[in-house]
């Protein structure tokens, strides 16, 4: 990819390996966000790591910390002594 901000929906079609048309219909339900430039909608290159799942979400971090609590305090004792081991 060329050093630029945006990818047109081609180029993002490409890289999911999916149909323009389905770039289209996630852009209408909202899960990719995208920008109206003329008649085209742009894609920020900055996105992209969201985009195909590789950051997590502030509502995924928040399942993650409380599953992590929650084994803790269940299983705090038996960690412990794993981890000596």
């Amino acid at each position: 990819m060329k050093n630029k901000e945006f990818l047109s929906t081609t180029e993002l079609a490409g890289l999911l390996g999916i149909s323009r048309i389905a770039v289209f219909k996630k852009i209408k339900k909202g899960e990719i966000k995208a920008f109206k430039i003329g008649r085209n909608f742009v894609i920020k290159k900055r996105d992209l790591d969201n985009i195909l799942g590789r950051t997590l979400s502030g509502k995924d971090k928040k399942e993650i910390e409380l599953a992590v609590k929650k084994v803790v305090k269940e299983y705090g004792e038996t960690l412990k002594l794993l981890g000596d081991k």
